[in-house]
């Protein structure tokens, strides 16, 4: 492994930085101002989601539309290009004195953020990497933790030094005098596992190059719509709502907080193991185990009283997480070449998007019709319980089909 990281250092930098840098437009570190904003602009609980349910939705139209970007557009260029739009959506955050332009800052950010820089380092993984793609897309992905980790505690130490719109500026600074650069030096040099001529030419199933148009009509993509919404849906609503789940427990959020350091640690480690497994057994294998964990770490919070259970819960949620983030980014250029996989990635991560937009809105309602989120809980771990049966059809199929 050490002689794979020296030897891919910039390329894998290149994917870590991206996803690192995504952190400014995820929705953990959102919620950081959420207090702040509401009060600045006068709007409820209500309106606050609202509006951004509507500006991850409209992230996610934009995303499907021009994410084929990175099949054409040399990352070179975009990349640097996607991280001053970024700074631009950040001084927009700053300086919104409207709810009409915190609107559409709030979309360029979820554009940038959650959009377009991790789809741009997982699609270049996945062109890049051949018989290692497993191992490069778990390095790649450690940037997702690394900014979970560090990201927070800075920027809560930021705003209570220098207030909550100086803090969205530094970070506007950030991407544009040093993110900006430090991709486009990273990415100036196209990479390719066999040759610069044979970048796009690894074939996928039946040794076709898929076009979108052609993955959505096979039998696969709708089959797996079901598992790629799932496990954003479900991680965004467990730390959206945990101030309801505090408050229905009888916790408080420090206690709850040693559970972020127990996510971190085993989406790391869960991402390595599954990219290991991915290269070596192939992803679809992955298929079946990927929502168990996830099921039985959602369904714990229900009967939980100990805080600490808590801390068990995010720990295996957390292993699904990291699953997830290694085995999308091996499985679909073996099924459908690399090509066109930029396109093909963009409708992959636009859903996925769209589950992290539309999850705190429907449990909110649910919480507001009485049912709180420990008891919405066990109806999730049955869901992935359910959908574990399907991926098991799912690789029994497509192990047969990729043999053939």
């Amino acid at each position: 492994m050490l002689l794979f990281i020296k030897m891919n250092l910039r390329w894998l930098t290149a994917g870590f930085v991206l996803t690192f840098a995504s952190a400014f437009g995820q929705t953990w570190f959102i919620s950081l101002f959420a207090g702040a904003i509401k009060a600045e602009h006068g709007l409820t609980d209500g309106g606050w989601g609202s509006l951004y349910t509507a500006a991850t939705l409209c992230s996610a139209g934009l995303l499907f539309w021009r994410g084929s970007a990175a099949d054409t557009v040399r990352l070179s260029r975009l990349a640097p290009i996607m991280a001053f739009v970024f700074a631009l959506s950040c001084v927009g955050m700053a300086v919104a004195q409207s709810v009409w332009f915190l609107g559409i800052s709030l979309f360029l950010l979820r554009f940038c953020g959650q959009g377009m820089f991790s789809h741009i380092a997982m699609t270049a993984m996945g062109r890049w990497f051949e018989a290692t793609r497993g191992r490069a897309v778990s390095i790649a992905n450690l940037g997702h933790p690394a900014g979970e980790v560090v990201i927070p505690i800075i920027a809560v130490l930021l705003i209570a030094a220098i207030g909550w719109r100086p803090t969205w500026l530094a970070v506007a600074i950030i991407l544009s005098i040093a993110i900006a650069p430090l991709l486009w030096l990273l990415l100036r040099d196209d990479r390719s596992p066999r040759g610069h001529a044979d970048a796009m030419l690894i074939p996928g199933l039946m040794g076709r190059q898929w076009r979108r148009r052609d993955a959505v009509r096979h039998w696969l993509l709708p089959a797996l719509l079901p598992i790629l919404l799932t496990p954003g849906f479900i991680g965004t609503v467990v730390f959206f709502h945990q101030v309801h789940i505090a408050e229905v427990k009888g916790w408080t959020l420090v206690q709850m907080a040693p559970g972020y350091s127990a996510f971190a640690v085993t989406t790391v480690a869960s991402a390595f193991a599954a990219g290991w497994a991915a290269d070596r057994f192939g992803p679809q294998r992955l298929l079946t185990l990927l929502l168990l964990p996830m099921g039985i770490g959602v369904a714990l919070i229900a009967p939980s009283e100990q805080v600490v259970a808590w801390y068990v819960a995010l720990g295996v949620i957390g292993i699904t997480q990291g699953m997830a983030s290694a085995l999308w980014g091996v499985l679909l250029p073996v099924v459908y070449g690399t090509r066109h996989l930029g396109s093909i990635r963009s409708l992959a991560t636009t859903i996925m998007v769209i589950s992290t937009a539309i999850g705190p809105g429907i449990t909110g309602v649910l919480i507001d019709q009485g049912f709180d989120f420990p008891t919405q809980s066990l109806f999730m771990g049955l869901w992935c319980v359910l959908l574990a049966g399907v991926c098991f059809l799912i690789d029994r199929r497509l192990t047969r089909e990729l043999a053939l």
